[in-house]
């Protein structure tokens, strides 16, 4: 284990956690969280706010301890702005719980719902269990009232600690997304909870008193009702988030939580939270990691209100949910990850594959054996895969030439399996799913593979004597190497014939020459481009007949 622990960031976080728990005391529970505002789209960067607490918890299950993973739903949060892509109508809502929106398709009970039911679907298929916490139900049913008031007791104390940090942040960055504090004022004028408009529902409010006996609460709201109750009897708001983040530290017990890069800096909720539940809930910050961003394809930090950020749904249609997990499991938190949508989902797939083959083959480090591990499921189930790995840029290219008839992708893949061979297309599935989804969503029309109907006569009546040399030598060899290995064997080796070479002779950068001139030659009579699909697999899916139609020589 000692050789794992030194590169594996899951088993240091874990060992962190146990550490934790045992310091608090022998009856401890070990609590991982995560908290997910339902606010638009949930997207693959929030997916990592999930997916670092569910590794550690795993671990620690794997170790058979108990270990409790919830998720905080923050829908009892103000809707700050529409998504993009959402009706600007819904512009009225803002300031309003999320939970008090309504759906905007109309097919769940609110705003938050419509969000949170693709990603729960999407956590399901990825293995990943948690325990959901509704902060509106949390809230709505005075759970935290005892907190709450215990907060205004002493908002003081809150706001001194607060203050440590308002003129460092003004002077060094810029206040975090979620931040709720700049609208707040400082001293006497300072209340830690944000009451509801009975009114108009907004969160456009500001308190004007509050009386510690009675526990009453006075407000004016923008919208100019003015109003008021009490706190130890009424629920018609919540704690501001730098407040509410460390109490429910202390109410749940929460021994390890990640956060993103910009909770995570000095003077962040993260420092803050971390005073204020020492300071004034008496309980103790918990393990934390800071995990970066992800990516898509090189592109920058996604943002679920900016509208266009691809969520877990989007990518499990391409990506199967073992390499989902993978791309997540394999780096340290702290390290920014790409997940791929265009042509690079080849790369990732390849590099999972060649995973599979070292494990397969007792090559693996003791490291990649545990990130594979993880990846394939979690302590309690082991997730679909498919039975016969075929390589995802093959079978993309089969459905791309065959446009996805089953019954030709059939006929060509079997031609590329031997020990076993494909009986059904079950069999590749669901990885062929997963080809055909990208193929139709992802793969720019202008690289779509459009096979010629007809001979390129022109083009074969302008043929030089090497290029009508190397276009017999092809279609002389077909039927001894039909295969996939014999068709690439064959067009690399066309060239090396000409040479007067063997087939497996190495190449030389004469050679290579060559052979890149043959494979424009062979791209520009059979699909009108200068590159397309791999040509053995391309010339697997036309078949012989085709190929000798459109490359013989009249």
């Amino acid at each position: 284990m000692a050789g794992v622990k030194q590169g594996d960031w899951v088993v240091a976080a874990a060992d962190q956690v146990i550490a934790e728990g045992k310091r608090r005391g022998p009856d401890s529970p070990l609590v991982c969280a995560s908290g997910v505002s339902p606010s638009g789209p949930i997207h693959l960067g929030n997916l990592r706010e999930i997916m670092v607490p569910h590794f550690v918890a795993d671990e620690i299950r794997r170790r058979g301890m108990e270990c409790k993973h919830i998720l905080s739903w923050d829908d009892y949060d103000r809707l700050r702005k529409v998504p993009a892509g959402l009706p600007a109508s819904f512009a009225e809502h803002i300031g309003r719980p999320l939970t008090a929106v309504p759906d905007p398709c109309g097919e769940h009970e609110n705003w938050a719902e419509h969000f949170k039911v693709p990603f729960r679907a999407a956590l399901a298929e990825l293995g990943v269990e948690v325990t959901e916490i509704s902060q509106t139900e949390m809230y709505a049913s005075g759970a935290y009232r005892e907190q709450i008031l215990h907060a205004m007791r002493n908002r003081e104390r809150i706001d001194a600690v607060l203050g440590r940090y308002r003129t460092k942040q003004a002077q060094t960055a810029e206040a975090e997304p979620d931040d709720d504090e700049g609208d707040e004022p400082a001293g006497n004028a300072y209340y830690p909870y944000k009451p509801y408009c009975a009114a108009c529902g907004r969160d456009t409010t500001a308190i004007s008193s509050f009386d510690e006996g009675s526990t009453e609460i006075r407000y004016s709201c923008q919208c100019g009702h003015s109003d008021g109750f009490a706190l130890s009897e009424g629920n018609g708001g919540k704690l501001v988030w730098k407040v509410d983040w460390p109490m429910r530290w202390a109410y749940e017990g929460v021994t390890f939580e990640a956060g993103g890069v910009d909770h995570s800096s000095p003077g962040s909720s993260f420092t803050v939270g971390s005073q204020l539940v020492r300071e004034v809930f008496g309980g103790q910050p918990p393990s934390y990691l800071g995990y970066s961003f992800v990516g898509i394809s090189g592109a920058a930090k996604m943002s679920g209100s900016a509208g266009g950020a691809p969520t877990p749904t989007d990518a499990l249609q391409i990506l199967e949910a073992p390499l989902l997990r993978w791309l997540y499991a394999r780096r340290k938190p702290n390290q920014a990850i790409t997940v791929a949508f265009d042509q690079e989902v080849n790369r990732l797939y390849d590099e999972w594959d060649a995973l599979g083959r070292k494990v397969a083959a007792g090559q693996a480090e003791l490291t990649e054996l545990a990130v594979r591990e993880r990846s394939i499921g979690s302590a309690t189930r082991t997730l679909p895969s498919t039975e016969l790995v075929l390589p995802f840029r093959t079978l993309a290219s089969v459905v791309d030439i065959t446009t996805g008839d089953e019954e030709q992708t059939l006929r060509i893949l079997r031609d590329f399996t031997s020990d076993p061979q494909l009986a059904d297309l079950d069999q590749v599935r669901p990885r062929l799913d997963r080809a055909q989804a990208w193929v139709a969503g992802y793969l720019p029309a202008d690289e779509r593979t459009q096979v010629r109907m007809e001979p390129d006569r022109a083009r074969l009546g302008q043929l030089s004597p090497t290029e009508r040399e190397a276009l017999k030598l092809l279609l002389d060899g077909l039927d001894e190497h039909w295969s996939l290995p014999g068709l690439t064997s064959l067009v690399y080796g066309v060239p090396k014939l000409q040479a007067g070479l063997a087939l497996d002779a190495p190449a030389t950068p004469e050679l290579k020459a060559a052979q890149r001139s043959l494979f424009s030659l062979l791209y520009a009579l059979l699909v009108g481009r200068d590159t397309g699909p791999r040509l053995p697999t391309l010339l697997l899916a036309l078949g012989t007949e085709r190929i000798r139609t459109l490359l013989s020589v009249a």
